[in-house]
């Protein structure tokens, strides 16, 4: 369906017809007030299934079963799990043998307990990460389109392996290559395999970029890219449609999820969410309680039809909001809008201020020519904020970079108090450096 909007054309998600079939909707178009009535069923499903399979929930969920849960309130009150559960308990949450298990993911941690998260998946719940992939990405791959893959893809079951299933379904090829390790190798790839849309991560495709374009190159040929597996700093949004001059789109997605999470439309106003397998929340991360719509909160999900491995109420650590009103494209789904950082990435600063990593990504990225920086605070007196940022400008002056950190709220007062020194270092790096996948480096003493 296509509808006018400002005078252009604006294609509905492909995620509300996907939804709607996967509900068994009987109606013409997608019902809201069905939806709601199909993850209320879902959500009691899945409380009574994991009640009866997981050890881990048959003790969490001790005084919950279906009869209890009769509305979405009611669902509110059941307990929030979190990475730790998943650590130390992850085993015991599984809801099948592990002769089912077709697939494990091993995250390393990064927190103090040196204990890794495992998150299990049947076949069955890799094929519905498939069938999201298929459709979301349909709404920026067409057949015949050349699709360059730069996530892992070398495990079958990885995230890149998956997005190539889903991509030939969609009758257009993807060429698996893996995380950018050389720029030059991906340029030529580029270039020998006639690529017109890329798939990759949001600090790595900057890099290669701003690299390509330093050295007088340009990409006439790439029509539209995809950001994923990290978080999406609007400001590398812009200099990638700047630089390819081509449409960037947005994914948001993580391992707990299944990889798929949720994919912006062509109006590019947020994400339209994978409703039908994931239930979504914002909530108040001091008191758990939900916030309304248009107010930032951490976000929570609950896996609607996963076998192996459910979720309920999973505290992502992730900072959004649900934006009210309708989006652009007309769908009748509701939007979550793009991540603004993780809980765990704040530094406090002052009694009243926090310095968001999120903050330093929309500054710092901003800056033509950057590609990667660090950061390193101390907790003294005064607190010391170092930043060290890599570009492949050797004229961008400390000093600019300094001024841009300056106008984040609580830096400039806290730096004329005395009590909070800032020093910036620049250095310049050539095309043989890559910034690792991941977020932003933090170290805290």
């Amino acid at each position: 369906m296509i509808i006018i909007v400002n005078k252009i054309e604006k294609i509905k998600t492909p995620l509300e017809q996907w939804i709607k079939i996967k509900i068994n909707s009987g109606k013409d178009s997608l019902d809201p007030a069905e939806l709601s009535l199909y993850q209320l069923k879902k959500i009691q499903e899945v409380i009574d299934y994991a009640g009866k399979e997981s050890t881990f929930y048959r003790k969490h969920l001790k005084g919950f079963t279906v009869r209890d849960i009769s509305s979405i309130e009611d669902f509110r009150g059941i307990p929030f799990i979190d990475e730790s559960d998943i650590r130390n308990h992850g085993g015991q949450m599984l809801c099948v043998s592990q002769d089912e298990i077709n697939r494990v993911v091993t995250l390393d941690s990064s927190g103090t307990t040196g204990v890794p998260k495992r998150i299990f998946f049947t076949s069955d719940d890799q094929e519905l990460t498939l069938d999201f992939f298929r459709h979301g990405m349909s709404v920026l791959t067409n057949h015949g389109d050349r699709v360059l893959i730069l996530l892992p893809c070398e495990l079958p079951g990885s995230v890149g392996d998956l997005l190539a299933s889903s991509i030939e379904r969609l009758g257009a090829l993807p060429v698996k290559h893996g995380v950018v390790t050389s720029v030059h190798k991906v340029l030529a790839k580029i270039e020998q395999e006639r690529i017109n849309v890329i798939v990759g991560i949001p600090v790595q495709l900057l890099a290669l970029a701003r690299f390509h374009e330093a050295a007088g190159g340009s990409y006439a040929g790439i029509e539209r890219i995809l950001l994923s597996t990290d978080n999406v700093p609007l400001s590398i949004m812009n200099a990638l449609q700047q630089i390819f001059g081509c449409e960037v789109f947005n994914h948001y997605g993580m391992t707990e999820m299944g990889l798929g999470g949720g994919v912006d439309c062509r109006s590019h106003g947020g994400y339209h969410l994978r409703e039908a397998d994931l239930y979504f929340e914002i909530i108040d991360p001091d008191t758990g309680e939900p916030v309304p719509d248009g107010e930032y909160g951490e976000v929570v999900f609950t896996t609607l039809t996963r076998r192996g491995m459910p979720l309920i109420r999973y505290r992502t650590g992730d900072i959004s909001r649900f934006i009210p009103g309708m989006c652009g494209c007309g769908t009748v789904l509701r939007r979550m809008d793009y991540i603004r950082g993780r809980i765990s990435a704040n530094i406090k600063i002052s009694d009243v201020h926090y310095l968001k990593l999120s903050e330093l990504d929309e500054k710092i990225f901003a800056i033509p020519g950057v590609v990667d920086f660090s950061v390193n605070f101390r907790r003294e007196n005064p607190s010391r904020l170092a930043i060290a940022v890599r570009s492949v400008k050797n004229e961008i002056k400390a000093g600019i970079i300094t001024d841009e950190i300056k106008i984040i709220p609580g830096i400039e007062e806290q730096v004329k108090a005395g009590k909070l020194e800032l020093s910036v270092n620049s250095s310049l790096s050539d095309s043989s450096y890559i910034p690792a996948a991941g977020k932003r480096i933090i170290h805290l003493i």
